[in-house]
């Protein structure tokens, strides 16, 4: 007769089974986060200079550096003049307002006046392609533009002086390999922010972006398994731009007669909230290209920001998010900090019977170690000792709120962007809705001031 279990015996089974699930999925995050620390240290800690930086203007491709603007960003006048004085021989800068009283408009014209050597000028007015503000500010540029390799960045951001000749150097490397890589198509630079003392929204936000956020940015592009782009300073080719329409699917399959009145190029792009992640998806998946990432980061002044304006931020890339990759936005709550050591915690008492308190408080010390090492990296310099209480603090704030602010991304489909409401759709378009663009639901919104500005962190020296 064959022996029978206990009773007792069988659902012991279960939570065996899921503690082992839970512990292969915490080893797995950490092998994530410290793939990006180490990418971080590898790739941001030198800078080389770029033998482009001293070419003659004939050797080196042409780059038309496009710049949207609307109203006086944090530090504006900074992050445009780091354009003017990239160490480059060959480029043209393209201003660009849909406004001819927006506010930035003598920003541009006295840099244009300091600068009279560098070839720019400015765009006056919009051509509305779709619902996309930043996009139909920027179709005129795009179409203007005197060379094929353009460099978008934001009005917010502020690039180091060797940052063109080294993205320049990515994006053209791949033709000249032997055996012949994938082209890439794509060069982008992942943003470090700096924040204004006294705003509690922007300090989270600071601490968010330049650890968690850049760590696990830099261990997916590392692998390269799939699109990952932020669009605060992104180079491509606007030949290569002009055979995507936004539709995902690979170019041997796209010649169908569905395909034949696609709109291709920036304008298919109109609809979208997130277009610079949908232009870099495009690429890869319609053109089978690949993107890289250059040495240097996307400076950010984010200028002063609550901590309402800081919770509807994330909400608004949550909800974008879901309507593009699903099933990753699902999962992400398990990604989070306190998810997931709750989730090793658990295992390993049952597994092992180790105490929960203690890993708890070596994990966290773990984890936040290994976040500062990644701002580290990307600063070219430690945290500031006056600055890392303040710091952590905000840090332990926003590991606190991912998961309501999750919750809160997930019930529903309406952002609030530059002031007007949309309704996200599928694949991240979007639809204007009726209502005024205020949050009412949780904090008081304080109103940012024009005026402001912060001092900039120093640029790295190209070494």
């Amino acid at each position: 007769m064959e022996p029978q279990l206990e009773p007792d015996q069988s659902p012991s089974l279960i939570p065996f089974i899921f503690a082992i699930i839970g512990l292969v999925w915490y080893v797995i995050l950490w092998s994530i986060g410290l793939l990006g620390c180490r990418t971080g240290r590898r790739r941001y800690r030198s800078r080389p200079r770029s033998p482009l930086a001293t070419a003659p203007p004939d050797s080196a491709p042409g780059v038309s550096i496009l710049r949207p603007l609307k109203g006086l960003d944090a530090n504006l006048y900074e992050n445009l003049e780091s354009t003017f004085t990239q160490e480059y021989p060959n480029f043209e800068i393209i201003l660009s307002v849909a406004d001819e009283q927006d506010q930035a408009l003598s920003v541009a014209r006295d840099l244009i006046s300091k600068y009279p050597r560098v070839t720019a000028r400015i765009i006056i007015g919009e051509e509305v392609v779709g619902v996309n503000p930043k996009v139909n500010n920027l179709i005129r540029s795009y179409r203007e533009a005197t060379h094929d390799i353009l460099w978008v960045v934001d009005s917010g951001i502020s690039v180091a002086p060797g940052t063109l000749a080294r993205s320049v150097d990515l994006l053209e490397s791949s033709t000249h390999t032997r055996p012949p890589k994938k082209r890439v198509a794509l060069v982008h630079h992942v943003p470090f922010v700096s924040a204004p003392e006294g705003f509690l929204g922007s300090r989270i936000e600071e601490a968010f972006l330049n650890t968690n956020h850049a760590k696990m940015y830099l261990a997916i592009n590392t692998v390269s398994i799939e699109s990952c782009v932020v669009g605060k300073s992104n180079l491509y080719r606007r030949s290569d731009l002009e055979r995507v329409n936004g539709s995902l699917k690979p170019r041997a399959h796209a010649d169908s007669d569905d395909d034949q009145d696609c709109i291709y190029g920036l304008a298919a792009f109109g609809k979208f909230l997130a277009e610079d992640n949908m232009i870099a998806s495009a690429l890869w998946h319609e053109l089978d290209l690949r993107h890289d990432l250059s040495c240097d980061v996307a400076h950010n002044a984010i200028g002063m920001m609550s901590l309402s304006d800081y919770v509807w931020r994330r909400v608004r890339w949550i909800r974008v998010r879901k309507h593009m990759i699903l099933a990753a936005t699902i999962m992400e709550p398990f990604t989070e900090n306190l998810v997931a050591s709750s989730i090793a915690a658990a295992s390993l008492r049952y597994l092992f019977d180790v105490p929960i308190w203690l890993f708890l408080v070596v994990h966290h010390a773990a984890w936040l170690w290994v976040d500062l090492d990644v701002y580290e990296s990307l600063a070219g310099h430690p945290l500031p000792a006056e600055r890392r209480w303040s710091f952590i603090t905000a840090w332990c704030l926003r590991e606190l709120l991912a998961l309501p602010i999750w919750f809160l991304a997930m019930l529903n489909n309406e952002v609030i962007w530059r002031g007007k409401k949309y309704e996200v759709l599928r694949a991240g378009e979007i639809k204007r809705t009726s209502g005024g663009g205020n949050h009412k639901e949780l904090f008081t919104r304080w109103r940012q001031r024009e005026s402001h500005y912060q001092p900039l962190l120093d640029n790295d020296p190209d070494t």
